[in-house]
């Protein structure tokens, strides 16, 4: 009878996100806003839009309703924006979504260590990776470290890494609990998430958790955190790209 293999260790620099679902456009918005002045024939102007965009392949929106989007994200009227929704799926290492859920404007569902065997996956800082915390709080300044720097942290978080992931299966080889055996996992194992949202959810998180040029309020985030929510401003904008293009244009500051 032959043993079962060892799981084989992997490490990753990066993290995935994908969009499972949504329902979420330009005219989602308009629709939203206009029951404040039309009442129930904002029912039939949001028939129309949907059968334009529908007919067009694309959002179908005249000037007059990219001036809307744009006059409701300048004066942060943000409620429209809440008539849409996204579902992303998202690996992580688990710090990060430790972070994702101070955010408590989205919905989460997480993988779970009780109910499974977790992955040997592990996450460790890439090359490029920026290592020296400098400044005082609130006003960090995160710079690259020299190549002795990099190494260390390379080797140490993969040997870090090996270790407590072999202690892990030698308990559960043991008949220990999986909720007790996972203990001893770092923070740095990956763990897969669904998280759902709305556009002016997304905005507000966005606005914390990216550093971009020209925003109206200067952002600090982990990296790591923020390379989710790159990827996911991407897909955001490709469904909504004339609201993207709104809060983009007033600062990146949420409605």
């Amino acid at each position: 009878m032959s043993e079962t293999p060892e799981p084989v260790i992997q490490f990753r620099s990066d993290v995935t996100v994908e969009l499972v679902r949504s329902g979420a456009s330009d005219s989602d918005v308009l629709f939203a806003a206009r029951v404040s002045t039309l009442g129930e024939q904002s029912l039939t102007a949001a028939a129309r839009d949907e059968g334009a965009a529908r007919a067009d392949g694309a959002d179908g929106l005249l000037p007059r309703d990219r001036g809307l989007i744009n006059f409701l994200m300048r004066d942060r009227h943000g409620t429209p924006f809440e008539h849409n929704s996204m579902t992303f799926y998202v690996q992580a290492p688990i710090f990060v979504f430790r972070e994702f859920m101070r955010h408590r404007i989205a919905s989460y569902n997480e993988e779970s260590g009780r109910y499974r065997e977790l992955r040997p996956v592990f996450y460790v800082p890439a090359a490029d990776r920026n290592l020296i915390q400098v400044g005082k709080p609130g006003a960090y300044e995160f710079l690259p470290g020299d190549d002795k720097q990099h190494a260390l942290v390379d080797e140490t978080v993969r040997g870090a890494s090996a270790r407590a992931f072999g202690d892990y299966q030698e308990m559960l080889a043991a008949g220990v609990a999986r909720e007790v055996a996972r203990m001893v996992l770092p923070l740095n194992i990956y763990s897969s998430m669904y998280v759902t949202m709305n556009a002016r959810s997304l905005m507000n998180f966005l606005s914390l958790r990216t550093r971009v040029e020209g925003a109206a309020f200067p952002s600090f985030p982990q990296r790591e955190i923020e390379m989710c929510a790159e990827k996911m401003e991407a897909i955001w904008a490709d469904l909504m790209p004339v609201t993207h293009a709104a809060f983009v244009a007033q600062g990146r500051v949420a409605p």
